[in-house]
């Protein structure tokens, strides 16, 4: 949260996140995701989410790119995605 703050105090326009729910308690986990989605809102803020945690990465996003291998294996509307089939069985467990 404190990483959030100190990021957001420059204003920037575009909001680049590596992995920010690594090692966090789920319920932490959800509290940022709920915060990125207020800033988001509020100040008009383009988010970056380089995300493994894809169910909530998805839940989050409006678009999504599914990286493999460092290549871009499928991209699309993030609620669209987590409806295909390939993407619940690979990253969803469903």
């Amino acid at each position: 949260m404190l990483a959030i703050g100190r990021a957001l105090m420059s204003r920037p326009k575009l909001f680049l996140l590596d992995e920010p729910s690594l090692g966090l308690a789920p319920i932490i986990v959800e509290r940022i995701g709920e915060i990125l989605l207020e800033i988001q809102a509020r100040e008009g803020l383009a988010v970056v989410l380089a995300e493994q945690n894809a169910y909530w990465a998805l839940g989050l996003a409006n678009r999504a790119v599914i990286i493999e291998l460092g290549r871009s294996s499928i991209e699309g509307n993030a609620a669209e995605l987590m409806q295909d089939q390939r993407i619940r069985t690979a990253y969803l467990g469903v």
